[in-house]
């Protein structure tokens, strides 16, 4: 007999019956209905057009400098209308500006679009939907979250348009190049906008993070338990935790930067020399800033990755019609990821100069986070296995997920040995391997969420065709654009180099180097079908069905287009866990989370069979129970 744990629940004073008392927000004018609301499913909204903006933008800045890597005699001269002084007079791309773009590139995709464009709109949209809540925690707050956001854009946006250029010196910052104003030309205004423009951002991220968890510990319907999350609240939950634990670091290592570029401390800067001359600064570590960054650099790989696992893990379940295989072995990998994220730091830093042995440490650590990670490829390769799968546009971009996670991990095997890593660090190997494992896996995610929820973000379909479209072209072009540096990596290719004709080493790469810039901009191109799908769809797109993939999720039971409260009258209670597809005996392939076990007695279990006499209810409370199995 299972064992049981019984949770009685008096008084849940969000199972109310009056869902009109949630409509008021749509009584109010159009500022505070789309602008200024506090409904949770509009500020994902908001999250997700303003990440949407901020990719097509980081895109074209990849492109641009891809042309110069790519194409390094051609004649910029027609960029001149958009960039101006940026174009030499021989008609090449501006060296400083170069790196300013690279720096601009890497900020944007990894904070604006892959942290607050996926983690901002998919936990605002799903969290309330999936537990049963009727918004967040506190929708000020969240408000809050998403104007910090976008005031962070602002100053980050009006910083491409200085004279003296935006930040350069890297997305990782690393003083002294961004610690001294006179450095070069992004050293200057353009890298103190980037610190506030991070500031802010932060702010915006510790809101949202701590909104996240509130909402999912307090705020859950009758009978959702912990182990009847979806695995996307999972990941959702986790993500929020490291965010709330590695953000603040990066706050100090940004403010320590401030004070030595404009308060003449020296936290990072010592024995620095410009034109002969000693600077004042004395006492002061670099190192010190690469161990703050890279503190929350790498937390920031999975505060990436885990939302689009978790996306991924749901779309998987539903479009195989197979329950997810090892549910807690995910939630246990995702766990032990977030733990393992905060000790392998260094294995950024082998190259610094640090003590060999504790090189070995984080090189074994670095090593045993594969683990979990090997445990997620096998759970959704084992979900597909024989699975009646449904290639859907968003199933699509999560096997694409699954395929980049693995090439990319593997990359990340060889440079997590320390000995290797001297070799390839700061090689196109590393350019490949993030932009796999990280950057191309988490916006496949992103994509795959975009296509699979948006008849409930928007109560109409996308176009399927455009879909599948989109995706071969995107997934095609991913592999051809980091693929081949895998190779040039191994060569000893550097990154960073605005300029490398004139290395005779590295001549014979320059057709690499050119198959790699037009797939960059052949995968930029692709990007428009989903534009025209996704904002066509939004107004002419076919009206969705209420349940359009046959999810068993809370999400589904709610009107096509929720109003502010999500569900009009009573939120259904939970009985089962979420992934209840093509059991076998029931009538269809999947039973919906608010179907008590007394509706399904022809394909419940023995011990499910011995929970309907406890399925009660009255007007005071409900009785839930839930198995130790499913």
């Amino acid at each position: 007999m299972a064992t049981t744990d019984i949770h009685i629940h008096q008084d849940v004073h969000h199972h109310d019956d009056h869902g009109h008392e949630h409509d008021e927000h749509h009584e109010g004018n159009f500022w505070t209905t789309y602008i200024f609301s506090l409904d949770h499913k509009i500020i994902a909204k908001q999250f997700l057009i303003t990440g949407i903006f901020w990719a097509l933008l980081g895109g074209t800045l990849s492109v641009i400098f891809r042309l110069q890597l790519g194409f390094p005699d051609m004649n910029l001269d027609w960029l001149k209308p958009v960039l101006g002084e940026w174009i030499t007079p021989e008609g090449k791309l501006d060296p400083e500006f170069y790196l300013a773009l690279v720096t601009m590139h890497g900020t944007i995709m990894v904070f604006f679009v892959l942290t607050a464009g996926l983690s901002g709109t998919f936990s605002n949209f799903l969290i309330p939907l999936q537990i049963g809540a009727r918004d967040m925690a506190s929708g000020f707050m969240n408000m809050l979250s998403y104007w910090f956001f976008f005031l962070s854009s602002v100053v980050m946006f009006v910083s491409l348009f200085l004279e003296t250029g935006p930040a350069g010196g890297g997305w990782t910052i690393y003083p002294p190049l961004s610690a001294l104003p006179q450095a070069i030309k992004g050293s200057g205004m353009g890298m103190t906008l980037w610190l506030v423009a991070m500031a802010l951002f932060i702010v915006s991220s510790l809101l949202g993070s701590i909104n996240y968890i509130t909402t999912v510990i307090n705020m859950r319907t009758r009978g959702m338990s912990f182990t009847r999350m979806p695995l996307t609240i999972w990941a959702f939950f986790f993500t929020a935790i490291i965010g709330i634990l590695s953000f603040p670091v990066l706050f100090a290592a940004a403010l320590l930067l401030i004070f030595d570029r404009s308060f003449g401390t020296s936290f990072y800067l010592s024995d620095i020399y410009i034109g002969g001359e000693a600077l004042a600064h004395d006492g002061g570590s670099p190192i010190l800033f690469q161990h703050l960054f890279w503190f929350l650099g790498h937390p920031e790989v999975y505060i990436v990755l885990l939302p689009a696992l978790g996306l991924s893990s749901e779309i998987i379940a539903t479009n195989s019609r197979k329950p997810i295989f090892g549910y807690k072995a995910m939630i246990g990998s995702m766990l032990f990821i977030a733990i393992l994220s905060f000790i392998v730091w260094a294995h950024h830093m082998f190259v610094t100069g640090m003590n060999p042995f504790l090189g070995s440490i984080f090189m074994l650590l670095t090593l045993i986070i594969a683990v979990p990670s090997a445990v997620k490829i096998f759970n959704y390769v084992t979900t597909l296995w024989k699975g009646n799968i449904v290639f859907t546009p968003a199933m699509l971009f999560s096997i694409g997920l699954v395929s980049f996670f693995l090439t990319g991990g593997i990359t990340g095997i060889f440079l997590g040995n320390s000995a290797i890593d001297i070799q390839l660090h700061d090689t196109y190997f590393v350019v490949a391997h993030f932009h796999l494992v990280m950057g191309s896996a988490s916006f496949f995610g992103m994509l795959a969420g975009i296509y699979h929820w948006f008849p409930k973000m928007f109560g109409r379909m996308m176009n399927e065709t455009l879909g599948q479209v989109h995706f071969w072209i995107t997934f095609v072009g991913v592999y051809l654009v980091f693929f081949p540096m895998h190779y040039i990596g191994i060569a000893g290719f550097p990154r960073r180099y605005y300029s490398w004709t004139n290395f005779e080493t590295f001549s014979g790469f320059a057709d690499l180097n050119m198959l790699v810039s037009v797939a960059a901009i052949l995968t930029l191109a692709a990007q428009f079908i989903f534009l025209f799908n996704f904002f066509y769809s939004i107004w002419r797109g076919r009206l969705a069905p209420l349940n359009p993939w046959n999810s068993n999720t809370l999400e589904w039971t709610t009107p096509r287009k929720p109003g502010h409260g999500n569900w009009v009258g009573e939120i259904p209670s939970v009985y089962r866990w979420p992934y209840d597809y093509s059991k076998p005996g029931a009538k269809e392939d999947f039973i919906p989370q608010h179907i008590p076990f007394s509706e399904t007695p022809e394909s419940n279990l023995p011990h499910e069979n011995e929970l309907i006499k406890l399925e009660t209810s009255n007007g005071e409370g409900a009785i839930i129970i839930e198995g130790n199995k499913h």
